[in-house]
């Protein structure tokens, strides 16, 4: 098999996504169903009950609940939109929407949202308080 088929098919990308959570779950399925051959890049860990794990990964798991992780092919760990952006570029048919994202006056809006969403849905869990 030629090298460069063997990297095609290693995972590229790390996602750290909370499995007791529906929407991460939906959201994992959509993105899986959207990558189409892409998707081997990308290899999905379930955080639930991994917080030794995650910590040995450098990871708050407090945080792994509140904001996603991603892990590059180089072991560099990004957090919230940073992730999306990553994990959304491996994407074929999101990667102008990772682009869009990464624009400095669409950033800290959208970061303000995605906070006010998590902190929403950890709450209605009992994960965070009000």
């Amino acid at each position: 098999m030629p090298a460069n088929t063997e990297l095609q098919n290693h995972p590229t990308l790390t996602v750290y996504y909370d499995g007791a959570c529906p929407k991460c779950i939906r959201d994992r399925d959509t993105y899986e169903k959207l990558s189409g051959t892409t998707a081997e890049q990308i290899c999905w860990f379930d955080i639930t009950g991994q917080e030794s794990q995650l910590c040995g990964l450098g990871i708050d798991p407090q945080k792994a609940l509140s904001e996603l992780h991603v892990r590059d092919a180089d072991g560099r760990i990004v957090s919230e939109l940073d992730a999306y952006i990553l994990l959304m570029d491996k994407v074929p048919t999101l990667k102008p929407l990772a682009w869009l994202i990464g624009l400095p006056l669409i950033r800290p809006l959208l970061a303000k949202i995605y906070h006010w969403q998590v902190n929403r849905r950890l709450r209605s869990r009992g994960l965070q308080q009000k």
